[in-house]
């Protein structure tokens, strides 16, 4: 048998019945990460920084990202529409009388939104943006993998149909009708028995674990050992990261399923259906914000270069 069945105890509510999630908790420990990385920087080069001002630079942005996040996901990615015509419902955390939290978050939203925040502190505390922006991001990819495994133990955002050993049946997937002979095909090359099934969940690419591996381990791995070691001028790692980070979750867009409703938007492809690969040249809203962000780091790298060699000082302070 080629495929793995997706847990049956890995449920999306810590208790059942109450109402907190292991998604909101990975949010959680993700903002942990990332505080206490931030504070070990801190520590290791005597910055002389308060912990309110820390906590009041959290504070801005977290708010941020969340705005952002949920903004970017209902107005972008939500494609029934509902969120145009009722905006009040953005930020509303129950559906039917439930508690169901805030159902979808953008990354691309996220840190636009945290960059936003994180500018307007700067900015009313004299703090050197870039500098400050390079500190934060080290601890960012760790803090992203929690997110993606939140999404794994949700069973959403799952990858496209795959015969690969790794392939794993999630429980939320769309079916196929087992009349269909590419359906029946798969299904004899992975050794599943469909005979009288009325619809037949086939295994998915668990692209949740390949992004918290590529777009946080791998990624946090090379800029703290790696590119930290060898920056040459404050901001750096920001450029790095927006490039790193574009780059592999671009190459992980292909083993995604995109997004309901939104499909390819640059269909320069064979066509098909977006729950199997056609071609490398259909591409995903995902990597058109993915080819921005590298765009974006390199113009950071440009730009943030030409201010250190025109800057005054040095450190977190202008």
């Amino acid at each position: 048998m080629l495929y793995i069945y997706f847990p049956e105890w890995l449920k999306p509510e810590i208790i059942p019945g109450l109402p907190v999630r292991w998604y909101g908790l990975m949010y959680l420990l993700a903002f942990g990460v990332t505080y206490l990385i931030f504070k070990r920087q801190i520590k290791e080069e005597s910055l002389d920084i308060s912990d309110d001002d820390v906590s009041n630079l959290f504070f801005a942005g977290i708010l941020g990202l969340i705005l952002g996040a949920r903004l970017m996901s209902a107005l972008v990615y939500d494609t029934s529409g509902i969120y145009w015509s009722k905006p009040w419902l953005i930020f509303w955390p129950f559906m039917s009388g439930r508690f169901v939290g805030l159902q979808g978050m953008s990354y691309h939203g996220g840190l636009i939104g945290a960059l936003v925040g994180a500018m307007i502190f700067c900015r009313r505390h004299k703090w050197y943006f870039p500098a400050l922006a390079d500190r934060i991001i080290l601890g960012v990819p760790l803090g992203y993998t929690f997110g993606r495994l939140g999404n794994f133990i949700n069973g959403e955002l799952f990858g496209r149909v795959t015969t690969s050993r790794v392939g794993i049946v999630f429980p939320y997937a769309e079916r196929f009708s087992p009349a269909e002979d590419w359906v029946k095909e798969m299904a004899r090359v992975i050794g599943m028995d469909i005979s009288g099934m009325s619809a037949v969940n086939l295994p998915r690419h668990p692209s949740q674990l390949y992004e918290a591996f590529g777009e946080g381990i791998l990624l946090w791995f090379l800029l703290w050992f790696v590119i930290r070691k060898s920056k040459k001028f404050e901001g750096a790692l920001t450029g790095w990261y927006l490039i790193g980070y574009g780059v592999v979750r671009f190459i992980i867009e292909y083993f995604r399923e995109p997004d309901a409703g939104l499909d390819f938007p640059l269909l320069w492809g064979n066509p098909g259906p977006n729950y199997v690969f056609s071609s490398f040249f259909n591409f995903t809203t995902g990597q058109i914000f993915c080819f921005a962000m590298i765009l974006s780091g390199l113009f950071c790298l440009v730009l943030f270069r030409w201010k250190s060699r025109k800057r005054v000082g040095s450190g977190l302070f202008l």
